[in-house]
């Protein structure tokens, strides 16, 4: 049996070397759909109230994983349509790249691993192959520790609208 832990740091180291590959502009790109879709989430949970109201358990983990799936799938596809990779914005050249891709990597592994973490520990891990962590073993503590340092935690109201004014405030200074 693995445990979720394991699974957390392991899609952080993996995603740390795909960041390596990609570049930190393009993984920057995959950040801001994390950041986007949690954006989305919050606000069709606040101020939808079909979402709000009638969306419980694993039928809100459903519309929250594929929206995050979604706009994590375009943000790596992103760089590949023919009109934004024409462009030299996304060349990786030096070690600081290199660097920089992997920390951003590997902040995207804890961005996406860890919102869909938190979001299946809210719906109380409503799958037969994944337990939720037990609080009377060590591991199960040191998971639910985690869990109170995931994306969505932090990444709440109020917070969640300024992550988004600074991912736009990036965009436009540095992509356009």
């Amino acid at each position: 049996m693995v445990s979720l832990t394991f699974l957390f740091w392991m899609y952080v180291v993996l995603f740390a070397v795909i960041g390596a590959m990609r570049g930190w502009a393009k993984e920057m790109l995959v950040t801001f759909g994390v950041v986007l879709a949690i954006f989305i989430i919050t606000v069709l949970e606040r101020y939808i109230p079909f979402v709000r109201d009638s969306l419980v358990g694993p039928a809100r983990f459903w519309l929250r994983f594929l929206v995050l799936v979604a706009l994590v799938f375009f943000g790596y596809q992103g760089p590949n349509i023919p009109k934004l990779a024409a462009g030299n914005r996304f060349v990786r050249e030096r070690l600081q790249d290199l660097l920089l891709g992997i920390f951003l990597g590997a902040v995207n592994g804890y961005l996406i691993f860890g919102t869909i973490w938190y979001y299946m520990h809210q719906a109380e891990y409503p799958f037969q192959i994944i337990a939720a962590p037990d609080p009377n073993t060590v591991m199960g503590q040191s998971a639910l520790r985690l869990v109170s340092l995931l994306p969505p935690v932090w990444l709440g109201t109020p917070a969640i609208y300024f992550a988004v004014a600074l991912c736009f405030v990036f965009v436009l200074v540095v992509f356009i």
